[in-house]
């Protein structure tokens, strides 16, 4: 009996023992996974509940033109920052913040007493002043992500700024290699115990240059400001795309109206299509109009379905099937007589709808299709739209009008538009097109360049050159005679006005696009003006003095 009893005994110390020795390392394990492994998580939420902080520089890497000059992150302002729960509001504050900032002391007790945690107050001086020390009282440069001027904000996009998450353009399309981490670019004061400054840390700046990297883009700075300071001055809405013809690259991006990328909620409601990028979206119908002419004539000269010394006649209008479409010469009783040469320059309708039954739909949307048009370029910016070419029964019967002078179901971006005027201005090589240069770090060094296609040869030589001649006959002596860049070397391009429906009300839209000079083409401009006057009165003279600002710089 008295074995039985020892032997339970000893089972129930085993047990105990056995408990004992499972909770003991269970403990041990807990202890090495919170002050080991979890030791810097821990160690930061500790940190973060003794500290107090504010952000005075994005915690995204900076965009850039070609040249490096930043787009972003790019402008600072001198900033009062004052911790409320830190200082001690006494009338020798309340003066020194009054010489910094030119509020009352009225006005600064107020905006302290409002204030639920941080306050920032700008400096307004523009001298050097005396710094004086206060316990939770700083002065720093806080660098915003935009500005004012908003320069290029349908490019750059905006970020969702409680997340920090890129909601549109580069921002968007570039958030990996742009985000970083939420603590970056913050100022922070550590605390004791009691809520006081420990001496000898102060403030500090968390910033970590390695995890910065930056987006370069292809834009120049300089051009972009002339487009759009000039489609401002002439209070247009519209786009503008620039490209540089040997690289392909694009130089300057505009769309009008602006965004303003620090105050988004303000457009949710509102129906002017400020959220659009008019450069490289459709918000409404956008046919090319005459610009279209290009196309159709390259694809008679390529089927060898024209001569140049063929002649056209022109009544003002033609008819296809039950339409009437008339020419713009329509109420002086046509053109008359006229060849391809000038039929091109002064836009007849008449002759290209001759000239667009004799060639067929089908061939004519070919000729699109090789030069990219129905299909997104690819330029780096999501948001870009394909447009679109009629197909099946829309390229049948009547429907041939419209696509010989690029009405109807033909819808084009400026920025496929540009892409057409590159390639003629490169004798028949098509580019690939691009708005982002390069990864870079924040110093500018290259962490990745973006890759790019091979130049395609798209037209032969001898088409090219015809067109080529044409477009300059545009600007001597047809219909964007009104605007003169001798001055410049000339160049050539083509006038569009293009009916369509703008928010339910008929409208043109005013196009032209070209290069410059004539000889040895260096630039590619398209113009788009919403509910214009035509393409030669209303896109043609910002082309001209969008040239012109270019060519200054350029000398």
């Amino acid at each position: 009996m008295n074995k039985f009893n020892d032997d339970n005994l000893k089972k129930r110390m085993s047990i105990v023992t056995f408990t004992i020795l499972i909770i003991f390392s269970m403990l041990i394990l807990r202890l090495f996974y919170i002050q080991i492994i979890k030791h810097e998580v821990y160690e930061s939420a500790a940190n973060k509940q003794r500290t107090k902080s504010i952000r005075i520089y994005p915690a995204r890497g900076t965009i850039y033109d070609r040249n490096l000059i930043p787009l972003t992150n790019r402008y600072s302002e001198t900033t009062i920052v004052i911790f409320k729960e830190l200082i001690k509001v006494n009338d020798e504050l309340l003066e020194y913040i009054n010489y910094l900032s030119g509020y009352t002391k009225e006005q600064i007790q107020e905006i302290i007493n409002l204030s639920k945690g941080v306050v920032e107050i700008p400096v307004n001086r523009e001298d050097e002043f005396t710094k004086k020390e206060f316990q939770g009282l700083t002065i720093v440069d806080k660098v915003s992500r935009y500005h004012e001027s908003n320069l290029l904000a349908h490019v750059i996009g905006y970020t969702k700024k409680s997340t920090n998450e890129g909601q549109s353009g580069i921002e968007k399309a570039y958030d990996d290699e742009l985000k970083m981490s939420d603590d970056y670019g913050t100022i922070s004061m550590t605390l004791d115990g009691k809520n006081r400054m420990i001496p000898g840390i102060g403030y500090t700046v968390l910033e970590n240059e390695s995890e910065a990297n930056g987006v370069k883009l292809t834009i120049d700075y300089n051009i972009q400001q002339f487009a759009e300071n000039i489609m401002d001055e002439e209070d247009k809405e519209g786009a503008i795309v620039v490209a540089e013809v040997e690289s392909g690259d694009i130089l300057a991006m505009v769309s009008r109206p602006n965004l303003d990328q620090d105050n988004i909620e303000q457009y949710l409601k509102s129906d002017k299509n400020e959220f659009y990028n008019k450069a490289i979206q459709i918000p409404y119908s956008y046919p090319p109009g005459s610009v279209f002419k290009v196309i159709v004539l390259l694809a008679a000269l390529e089927g060898n379905e024209v001569s140049l010394e063929e002649k056209f006649m022109c009544k003002g209008f033609e008819e296809v099937g039950n339409r009437i479409v008339k020419c713009h010469t329509y109420k002086s009783g046509g053109h008359g007589i006229l060849d391809i040469r000038e039929a091109f320059y002064d836009s007849c309708n008449s002759t290209f709808i001759q000239l667009g039954k004799r060639i067929g739909g089908e061939k004519i949307i070919d000729m699109a299709k090789r030069f990219g048009f129905g299909e997104k370029i690819g330029i780096g910016l999501e948001e870009e739209n394909s447009g679109n070419l009629p197909e099946g029964d829309e390229l049948l019967g009547p429907n041939i009008a419209n696509i010989s002078i690029g009405q109807g179901a033909i819808e084009t971006t400026p920025l496929q538009i540009t892409d057409m005027m590159l390639t003629i201005a490169n004798d028949g090589k098509r580019k690939d097109m691009s708005i982002v240069d390069s990864i870079v770090t924040e110093n500018g060094e290259i962490v990745r360049k973006i890759d790019r296609a091979e130049d395609e040869v798209i037209i032969s030589l001898e088409s090219n050159d015809i067109v080529r001649e044409f477009m300059a006959d545009v600007i001597k002596k047809g219909t964007a005679k009104n605007i003169y860049l001798d001055d410049i070397g000339g160049g050539g391009g083509k006038t569009g006005s293009a009916q369509a429906s703008l928010n339910g009300e008929e409208t043109v839209h005013a196009w032209f696009a070209g290069y410059f000079p004539e000889k040895n083409p260096k630039y590619v401009i398209t113009v788009l003006v919403d509910n214009g006057n035509s393409g030669g009165k209303s896109a043609a003279p910002i082309f001209e003095k969008l040239a012109k600002d270019i060519m200054k710089i350029d000398k």
